[in-house]
């Protein structure tokens, strides 16, 4: 089963990786993983004073940050998984991705929170399944 595991850093995403790991369904090397991360774009007129080498280093570390402790997640579960991350909003970014990717399924952790019409999922969790072809497993 090809699987987009969608991460932020968040304590959501913490959650949404002990769930996998208490699900032995959900993990191993029959499956293969892309742990996807958005990564907030800078404002066009902050961007505009960067070089495109700074921009691109800034949003590399942005990755990179919230990738650490989700590579070493995978590494303990003996686990390959590929690691990308793209510039846009996150529904977006994730939604677009899963469309686009062939997967069999999108695995993304909810904060649940967010406008009065969004009070049981996230707008971001919402939006995506709003946009998504890919079945979705959220785990709040």
């Amino acid at each position: 089963m090809k699987i987009l595991v969608a991460v932020d850093g968040s304590p959501y995403t913490k959650r949404m990786l002990a769930y996998l790991a208490a699900h032995d369904e959900w993990l191993g090397a029959h499956h293969e993983y892309t742990v996807l991360h958005a990564v907030m774009a800078i404002p066009p007129r902050a961007a505009a004073a960067l070089t495109p080498e700074a921009l691109h280093e800034y949003y590399d570390d942005e990755a990179a940050k919230v990738f650490k402790p989700i590579r070493t997640f995978f590494e303990r579960q003996t686990l390959q998984a590929e690691f990308a991350h793209k510039v846009g909003h996150a529904a977006d970014v994730i939604s677009a991705t899963a469309n686009h990717g062939s997967f069999d399924l999108l695995i993304m952790g909810s904060h649940g929170h967010g406008s009065l019409g969004n009070l049981i999922l996230g707008s971001v969790a919402t939006k995506v399944m709003a946009h998504c072809n890919t079945p979705v497993l959220l785990v709040r």
